[in-house]
């Protein structure tokens, strides 16, 4: 008797240490997708600062949506990959969806400034995307938040960077 049982507790034991590992992976998968960005993300804010200061706005109008399709397809991913098995597991999944949908505003914002068609309407475009900027850490915070608790929930930490 005393022996099943040690046999069930160490198979439950094994499950749960699984699982936590399939969060931990599914976590750690997430962080590589964002990651993935940056090289994009800094050309593309690289070349934007030039073509604002050449005024060249179809180029800004060009780098958004490029932006865009690069962002729409790490949110295909993230969509198509389905949350494991684990506590909080579809709260963090959520979350990540709207940091990318965020992420992804902010370039659509970039190509709407670029395809206005008067300096009144490029104006506006601007303060849309101001208020997108301030809105930035606030994205940031909620999906960090997320991010904590989906770990919190399987017993694994996040890594400090």
């Amino acid at each position: 008797m005393i022996r099943n049982f040690a046999l069930a507790l160490l198979l439950v034991a094994g499950f749960a240490a699984c699982k936590s590992k399939d969060a931990f992976n599914y976590s750690q998968e997430f962080v590589k997708k964002e990651r993935s960005l940056l090289p994009d993300i800094n050309k593309t804010e690289d070349n934007v600062k030039r073509y604002i200061a050449a005024e060249q706005y179809d180029s800004i109008a060009i780098a958004g949506a490029n932006m865009e399709k690069i962002v729409d397809a790490k949110l295909k991913e993230i969509r198509d990959e389905p949350a494991p098995k684990a506590k909080e597991a579809d709260n963090f999944k959520e979350a990540g969806i709207k940091y990318f949908l965020f992420i992804k505003s902010m370039y659509t914002g970039y190509k709407d400034f670029g395809n206005a068609k008067t300096p009144e309407d490029r104006e506006t475009e601007m303060n849309k995307l101001r208020e997108l900027v301030d809105k930035k850490t606030d994205a940031v915070n909620d999906m960090q938040a997320a991010q904590r608790k989906y770990a919190d929930a399987n017993g694994f930490k996040l890594e400090n960077k």
